[in-house]
């Protein structure tokens, strides 16, 4: 029998341990962003190849989404985030050592598996142990740690890297998610599924989500949210340096402007109880589309930094609206269905930064906001399809 939170006090402190590893985790796959000048510098290699640096990182991560999954129906929830977070902690360190950039791109790969064990199994862990009442709450302020994450993780690494270099940043997240282990520890322990009621084969269970033309639906929107939202990131740094001579310090800023857009995440939950999870979806989405193409228009840098905000406001919406639309959809297999979710949205994240390199390359500086917008536009439509 499943153990349910119910305390108060317990769920608060359970909801801020998630919070937390979720924030510190997801900045690993954005702190390489602003250290791309950094990477190309060191190890003698184009800007395309060191986008590598974060898509490495979040193909792994989204491979090792399809497993955790499994994983933790047969030894537990919380055994998997511990276990891959003290992995995180020594992967991390050991990157800032990396001689090569093979040997680099090698363990920011060992680091997305290991990150792995953690976003989805936490999402899976709120949508099993935590009462109903609180699920769509903490899911919006777990999503709000997902995406600010994308902000922090960026501030921290240009930070550091300005003022010590590229290497300190891996050793001090390095420290950071071996804090998380020790917050991981005081996480209520669930109860994995005893082995007799796990029978079917791997690739089975792995086609439990597909049976689902809904889920399927959400899966193809999936895939362009991070893709838009990492992408726009790596454009955006690019675009302020090359057209208004914007210094890292400047660009730092605009980072954290974002800030102010990913606060409307942990608000998600109110939000759709009043309107209704598609229809919050399709205004969000509606939101984020409009804001791309005026960066990919306007030359006002005004307006460039207040549509960069409305940006990833809208995007901050989508994805804990997603998530919870997943987690009504998916019946007993939260665990697969999350789990392949996870690795779709990921995909998305990996093919950010190496399509906005090679958008900018052949083409203007805004084509890779023009390209994301009609992507989403796509995501869009496809959202008139859910109920």
């Amino acid at each position: 029998m499943m153990i349910k939170l119910e305390n108060i006090y317990q769920i608060n402190i359970s909801t801020f341990i998630l919070f937390f590893g979720g924030l510190s985790i997801l900045s690993s796959l954005y702190m390489t962003i602003p250290l791309s000048k950094s990477l190309e510098i060191e190890f003698n290699i184009t800007t395309e190849q060191a986008a590598w640096a974060g898509s490495m990182f979040s193909i792994f991560f989204s491979l090792g989404c399809l497993i955790v999954g499994i994983l933790s129906e047969k030894i537990g929830m919380r055994l998997v985030m511990l276990l891959g977070m003290i992995g995180m902690s020594i992967a991390t360190i050991l990157t800032g050592f990396s001689a090569s950039y093979a040997s680099f791109l090698f363990l920011r790969a060992v680091q997305g598996g290991f990150a792995a064990t953690f976003s989805p199994v936490a999402l899976t862990y709120v949508g099993i142990l935590f009462p109903v009442e609180k699920r769509r709450t903490t899911i919006g302020i777990i999503s709000f740690g997902f995406l600010l994450a994308g902000i922090i993780g960026q501030l921290i690494s240009s930070t550091i890297n300005i003022h010590i270099g590229w290497r300190s940043v891996f050793y001090l997240f390095g420290g950071i998610y071996f804090l998380a282990v020790i917050l991981l520890v005081f996480l209520p322990k669930d109860v994995p599924v005893k082995r007799e009621r796990i029978k079917t084969t791997f690739l089975n269970k792995l086609s439990v989500p597909f049976q689902s033309k809904k889920i399927n639906v959400i899966y193809c929107i999936a895939v362009t949210i991070l893709m838009a939202f990492v992408g726009m990131y790596a454009a955006l740094g690019e675009y302020l340096t090359l057209n208004f001579d914007f210094n890292q310090k400047n660009v730092f800023v605009v980072r954290a402007l974002g800030i102010i857009g990913i606060l409307f995440s942990p608000f998600s939950g109110l939000v759709s109880k009043k309107m209704g999870l598609t229809r919050l979806l399709k205004i969000s989405l509606s939101v984020s589309i409009i804001s791309l193409l005026v960066l990919g228009v306007s030359n006002n840098l005004y307006l460039i930094v207040a549509f960069s905000i409305f940006f990833v406001g809208g995007i901050s919406l989508i994805v804990p609206t997603l998530i919870t639309l997943v987690g009504n959809l998916s019946g007993k297999n939260k665990g697969i269905v999350t789990s392949v979710y996870t690795f779709i949205l990921f995909v998305g994240a990996s093919i950010g930064p190496i399509l906005t390199a090679l958008l900018m390359s052949i083409g203007t500086i805004t084509l890779p906001f023009i390209v994301f917008a009609c992507m989403l536009g796509v995501s869009l439509v496809l959202a008139t399809r859910l109920p």
